[in-house]
């Protein structure tokens, strides 16, 4: 698999980590328990960081290779 191939499966992880968030959000708007409200945000924010890990990670794969591409120190030795 090359690195473009991989990006695009970041980007699939991606749209699917984003329509999950959506889904929450929805549940979370309709839920009036405090504990539950409270689980769905601590599970939005972790699929949110998912979500912009899977972004880097796409963005990342797909211009590794270009002239003078700056790389996100997060995922440099």
């Amino acid at each position: 698999m090359t690195l473009l191939e991989l990006s695009v499966e970041y980007r699939a992880h991606a749209r699917a980590l984003d329509f999950r968030i959506c889904q929450l959000q929805a549940v979370l708007e309709r839920t009036e328990n405090e504990d539950q409200r409270l689980m769905l945000n601590e599970r939005i924010h972790m699929l949110s960081t998912m979500l912009r890990e899977a972004r880097e990670l796409a963005v990342l794969t797909e211009r590794y290779y270009e002239r003078g591409y700056r790389r996100n120190a997060k995922y440099t030795l």
